[in-house]
């Protein structure tokens, strides 16, 4: 699902030039990322630890994609 959104989130903001949609999209990417890494939390504590710099660095851009998203509209 990460990668499905990931390469969604890719098409939408470089492709189409949509970064209204492609902040939508990369908000579900971070949800994604953070019920994934709650689960490794419930399994393998010490596992959540793994994904949080991917989610830290999606939550950066995040910011950066709804800043672009309202300077350009």
């Amino acid at each position: 699902l990460q990668l499905f959104l990931n390469v969604t989130w890719s098409g939408l903001f470089f492709r189409l030039h949509s970064p209204g949609a492609a902040f939508a999209e990369i908000v579900l990417l971070w949800f994604a990322i953070l019920a994934t890494t709650v689960e490794f939390w419930r399994t393998v504590p010490a596992a959540d630890w793994l994904l949080l710099p991917y989610l830290l660095w999606v939550g950066y851009a995040v910011a950066l994609n709804f800043s672009i998203w309202r300077l350009n509209s």
